[in-house]
Parts: C-alpha cells; structure tokens; sequence
C-alpha cells in the first residue's frame, strides 16, 4: 500500500487522528501510547520558520511562517480545507528546499512508514538553520513483544517500514550533526528533540518556493 497514492488509506488515518476519542483509544490499546504528550507538542508552536512534514490532514495548527508539506496530495487537500498557509508535496528524503532554511523541522508519527528513516533525518538536518531544532514523535520496535507483533503485521501489510529502537532513533539523530538529544518514550512511541549545533538566527520573513 501506498501513502502516495492511497486517497483511502488517507481519509481513515486522517478521521481517527482528527477523533480525540478514537485516537487516545486507539493508541492507548495499540501502542501504549498516552497520546496527549503528541497533542501537547503539537499546541506549543515554535517561533520562526517551521517545517512539518508530513504534515498529514493539518492535525497542527498552521501558522503564516510554516510550511506544511507531505508526500500525499489527499493529505495536503485535507490540511488547506483546514487553513495550512504554505503547502509543499514532498519527499522528506529529497526535500525541494535549500540547507540551513528552516528554525524549526516538525515530524510527528511519519519516520515509522519510511524504507529508510535515517536519511529522513538527515535530510531534516540538512535544512535545519544553526542552533535549529528537530521535534518529532515516531513508532519504535522493541518496547514490548504485542507490540512487535502488531508493528510487523502493518509492515507486513505495506504500512510502515522497517524503523528502529529507541536506540536506533539516537543514533539516526546523532549520525545527522544533532545534539541535546532528548528522548520520551511512551510505550512503543517515542518523542524527540535534538538541536543543529551553531547559533541561530531566525528570518521569519523568508519565503520558501
């Protein structure tokens, strides 16, 4: 299955993600996850210019200085009926935007689904300014054997790729140049933040095309 091509496959992850019941439900008996560390990531907005990818239906609240992108067009027609400003088709291992661009590069639950999340992280680095910060939440393997099951059956099924331990998610990190990694892990999710070393300037007024 296909998160490019695949408007169905869209429309059910987008509904639940949307559905503060479904999806605190949901990842509290699938993951173990206490979802509301997500949606209190997602409410703290940074400053400057911010990158999410993917972005999905606009489940963060857009603001004029963030780019929203994602590979799936049906997710990006979903997250501009929800007022994203700046709307980018993207593969977030070939990003269409020169380095050092971004204040801020966003991530939530998107490294699981990739063949290969280490070079997405690099290439989030790559556009991260100086003294930037990289935020994200991601599956990981290797937090409990239900949940290793469950994680190779969606991979068996197309849905997710071959991630990594939380582990593994510090070392992808730290092989990109980041450092002040810090890692909660919540049953099998896990969320991060990590800096690009330097100082930071912010240009909030840069435009990105």
């Amino acid at each position: 299955m296909n998160w490019k091509t695949s408007h169905l496959q869209a429309a059910l992850y987008d509904a639940g993600v949307h559905n503060p019941t479904v999806s605190r439900l949901a990842a509290r008996v699938l993951w173990g996850y206490d979802i509301t560390h997500l949606w209190r990531s997602l409410g703290d907005r940074p400053p400057g210019l911010t990158l999410d990818i993917p972005c999905g239906g606009g489940l963060a609240p857009s603001t004029a200085h963030q780019v929203s992108a994602d590979l799936s067009a049906s997710m990006l027609h979903r997250a501009r009926r929800r007022g994203a400003h700046t709307l980018v088709q993207a593969d977030i291992t070939h990003l269409p935007f020169p380095s050092s661009t971004f204040d801020t590069c966003l991530t939530h639950n998107g490294l699981h689904c990739l063949p290969d999340p280490a070079a997405a992280v690099r290439e989030l680095a790559r556009v991260l300014r100086p003294g930037g910060t990289l935020r994200g939440t991601t599956l990981v393997r290797g937090t409990a054997p239900r949940h290793d099951a469950l994680y190779a059956l969606m991979r068996r099924l197309g849905l997710f790729g071959p991630s990594g331990t939380t582990a593994d998610l510090r070392a992808w990190l730290t092989a990109a140049g980041l450092t002040d990694i810090t890692l909660t892990p919540s049953g099998a999710v896990t969320g991060f933040t990590a800096r690009k070393s330097g100082t930071q300037h912010s240009r909030t007024s840069a435009k990105v095309v």
